[in-house]
């Protein structure tokens, strides 16, 4: 049986909303994300995993063909999120883990 992306989504979303700060929402426009002390760590657009990571760590999962540059319909990638499609989603679980931390006071950021 196949698991959808919104469900396989949901279910990594409801483990991380047990931890504190993070909350469930929308990430850019209407998709359905994460974030964590109000800032969009995780997301699902157009049936696929959007995650923030740090920039060299998108080119590495870009060159290995796990995903690719985000891009939010401007034409113009986004150098620290990544979209990665379906086929990969056994590494969504872990990813979207990557991105809390990333979000998180303990990665250096506010």
């Amino acid at each position: 049986m196949t698991t959808s992306p919104e469900t396989r989504f949901a279910s990594i979303a409801e483990t991380h909303l047990r931890a504190r700060g993070v909350t469930s929402g929308t990430g850019f426009g209407g998709n359905q994300g994460l974030r964590f002390n109000g800032k969009v760590f995780a997301m699902l657009v157009r049936g696929e995993l959007v995650v923030k990571l740090p920039r060299d760590r998108v080119a590495d999962l870009t060159s290995s063909g796990v995903g690719r540059p985000f891009d939010a319909g401007k034409g113009r990638p986004m150098k620290e999120w990544l979209s990665v499609p379906t086929k990969h989603s056994r590494r969504w679980s872990a990813l979207v883990d990557e991105a809390r931390e990333f979000a998180g006071p303990s990665a250096g950021r506010s």
